[in-house]
Order: C-alpha cells, then sequence, then structure tokens
C-alpha cells in the first residue's frame, strides 16, 4: 500500500465539464457499495463504509497547493477510486471547498447509491453540478449489472434520486451506461425512460463501455446509443462514445426542425448525423434564429427556436 498517495490528480480537459481538478476520496484503495461488471477498476467486495480515511484539512492544503499553481483549472471534481458519497467528511469537505473554490464549479460523481440518507441528500445540495448514475430501473437489472452491496435497496436509491430532483436548483446530470445484454432491452429502455422524465435532469449523457471492464461484459455500438437516444425523447441526451459514425442522414428544414423538437442534439450528435448540404441548411436555420443553442452544464444543445 502506497505511504502517501496523491490526493488531487489532474487537471483533465473533460469535454463535459471543462478543465478539472480531481480529487480522490479513497486515495488508497477500491471502496465502493457497487461492485459494477463494467468497473475500470479490479472488482472487489463491496463495502458499506471506509476505511484509510484522509482528513479534511489534508484535501483542502492539497487543492490550495494546485490552484495556485494552475489557474486554468474551472472545476473541482469530487470522486473516488470507488464511490466518493463513502467518505465521512463530505458535507464539511464541501463546505470548505466551497469557500476556497472562488469562481470555479464544485462537482460530484456518484453512483447514486446513498441519495437517500439526509446527510447524503443534504451535502448534494451544497454542490454547483451533481453527476448521479442510473443504469437500471428494475431490481433484476440492478442485481446483475451494479451488484450492490447487501445493506442498499434499488428503490431506495431511484426514489430518493426522484426526491432529490424535485428540490435541487442546480445542475444534475444523469449517466446511463449501457452493457451489451443486460440493460440494453427494449423493457430497461423504457422503464429507465419513465424514471428520467420524472427526473428531468439538465441533461442526460448515455454511453457504453470504452475502457477494460472489471468482467466479461461487452459494450453496444454508437448506433444502438443513438437509437436509444432517440427513444429518450423530449430530453437533453448527450452521447459518449469514443467511435462515432457518420451516419450521412438527408434531412430538409421539416424534418430538422421536427428532430429537434422531438430531442435536443449536441454539435456532436448533428457532426454525426446530417449530410454536407443537410448540414448547410441546419447552419441557415442558426442564423435566422430557427434553431437555438443553449447550455445544459456545459454542454450545447441545439433545440427548435420559439
Amino acid at each position: 500500500m502506497q505511504n502517501n498517495p496523491p490526493l488531487t490528480f489532474g487537471p483533465v480537459n473533460s469535454r463535459r465539464f471543462g478543465i478539472s481538478l480531481g480529487i480522490d476520496l479513497s486515495p488508497f484503495t477500491k471502496q465502493c457499495n457497487f461492485d459494477c461488471l463494467y468497473c475500470e477498476l479490479q472488482g472487489s467486495k463491496t463495502v458499506n463504509n471506509q476505511n484509510n480515511i484522509v482528513e479534511v484539512d489534508k484535501y483542502i492544503q492539497a487543492v490550495k497547493d494546485r490552484l495556485i499553481q494552475d489557474n486554468s483549472i474551472e472545476v473541482i471534481t469530487l470522486t473516488a477510486n470507488g464511490e466518493p458519497t463513502l467518505y465521512p467528511y463530505l458535507e464539511k469537505l464541501v463546505d470548505e471547498l466551497n469557500q476556497i473554490k472562488q469562481h470555479r464549479k464544485l462537482l460530484i460523481l456518484t453512483n447514486s447509491s446513498l441519495i437517500y440518507k439526509e446527510s447524503v441528500f443534504r451535502t448534494l445540495q451544497k454542490i454547483d453540478i451533481v453527476k448521479l448514475s442510473l443504469d437500471c430501473a428494475t431490481k433484476k437489472c440492478f442485481t446483475k449489472l451494479d451488484r450492490l452491496d447487501k445493506s442498499l435497496n434499488y428503490q431506495d436509491i431511484i426514489d430518493g434520486i426522484i426526491t432529490f430532483s424535485k428540490v435541487f436548483n442546480n445542475d444534475l446530470v444523469i449517466e446511463v451506461l449501457f452493457v451489451d445484454g443486460i440493460n440494453n432491452n427494449d423493457d430497461e429502455i423504457n422503464k429507465i425512460y419513465d424514471i428520467l422524465k420524472l427526473i428531468n435532469p439538465t441533461r442526460i449523457d448515455i454511453g457504453t463501455i470504452d475502457r477494460p471492464p472489471a468482467y466479461d461484459v461487452k459494450p453496444i455500438g454508437y448506433e444502438d446509443l443513438r437509437s436509444i437516444s432517440d427513444k429518450f425523447s423530449g430530453l437533453n441526451i448527450s452521447i459518449a462514445h469514443k467511435k462515432q459514425v457518420q451516419l450521412n442522414k438527408s434531412m430538409n428544414e421539416t424534418d430538422i426542425l421536427n428532430l429537434l423538437d422531438k430531442r435536443p442534439q449536441t454539435k456532436e450528435d448533428i457532426a454525426n448525423l446530417l449530410d454536407i448540404k443537410s448540414k448547410v441548411l441546419f447552419d441557415n436555420l442558426v442564423e435566422n434564429d430557427k434553431i437555438i443553442i443553449r447550455n445544459q452544464a456545459g454542454v450545447e444543445f441545439y433545440v427548435k427556436g420559439r
């Protein structure tokens, strides 16, 4: 075990959040209450509390040092070699980070598992951008894909996310990661969609496995993600996929406006979807304000003008 592991990492240039300085709330070893099949870390036994805890003042000093060294940082990201909401002093850390962050945004990446707990629920409301994972809608899927610790109940997690979305006033991002043969069937997709409509987050990032997983599971293709995004009508969907495909579709003005009325599109979506002639038409619609651009938690979406 490393005696003095780094408490921060980066900064990295995140396409969806900007230049981000990461804070690792489990720097010694993986500590998570999920054992997800697709995890990029090695598989491990789930835990419901942390050991090897780093004091808040050490994190604060580490962040201060990095902010002095690099003034390009736009986002401070709370994450972990596992699940960050297991960190027992999270609220104190968030309070102190909010005092020193200045113009920067505070972001957390969490699997949503403890959102139903009062202390976590309260703490997350103090963060500028909350990104929650929601891969499943059913107990069968949660059990098979996310492999929850026995202390957790999947329905508590879903209900907690929905309740949180009703009171949270900042940017709420939901991430759904699809794994072939597990949560990409029509029934699970439709049930996830029903939950997402209740949440109505600022943005939804859908993706699949793009790094070596802990277990023998397979990703789905870009075309499949595109098809799923079309089913999530009326929501701001951002597709995260390294190997995107140029679809080269021909669309007229009515087709384009109907598409945007059904589902806002990112710049990447449009770049991958339209053929050259349709892109020229699209740009003209933007210039004439028939299409407008809205920034949703750091990602620009094209929407139909009013």
